[in-house]
C-alpha cells in the first residue's frame, strides 16, 4: 500500500509535469502566432514597396508619353519609330530610380 507522503508527493508530480506541458504548448502557440504576425506584416510592406515602384514607373511612362505626344504634335511630318538603343546601365539609371533596386522575391511555401 503507498503511504499518504508518497501519494502527495506523485500528485505533486504530476501537476507540475501536466503544468510544464500547458505551459510549453502555450510559449509554441505564441511563438507561431509572432511569426505569422510578422511574416504577414513583412508581405504587406513588400506589396506596399511593390506599389510604390509600380507608381513611379507608370509616372515615368506618362511623362515619356506625354513628351513624345508634345514632340509629334510639334512636328508637321509623319512620326518616326522610336527605336531603343543599348544604353550602359550606369547612364541609363537616373536620380528617381536609383533608389530601387530590381530583384526577385522568392517566398518559401508556409509550413503549417
Amino acid at each position: 500500500m503507498i503511504g499518504k507522503f508518497e501519494s502527495n508527493k506523485d500528485l505533486i508530480q504530476e501537476l507540475t509535469a501536466s503544468g510544464a506541458r500547458h505551459v510549453g504548448n502555450i510559449a509554441n502557440i505564441i511563438t507561431g502566432t509572432v511569426a505569422e504576425v510578422t511574416r504577414e506584416i513583412g508581405d504587406w510592406v513588400t506589396d506596399a514597396i511593390e506599389m510604390r515602384e509600380a507608381a513611379a514607373a507608370a509616372a515615368a511612362d506618362a511623362a515619356a508619353q506625354r513628351e513624345a505626344d508634345a514632340v509629334a504634335a510639334e512636328s508637321d511630318d509623319e512620326p518616326e519609330a522610336v527605336v531603343p538603343q543599348d544604353v550602359p546601365v550606369s547612364d541609363a539609371v537616373d536620380e528617381q530610380t536609383a533608389e530601387f533596386i530590381d530583384a526577385e522575391v522568392v517566398v518559401e511555401p508556409r509550413q503549417y
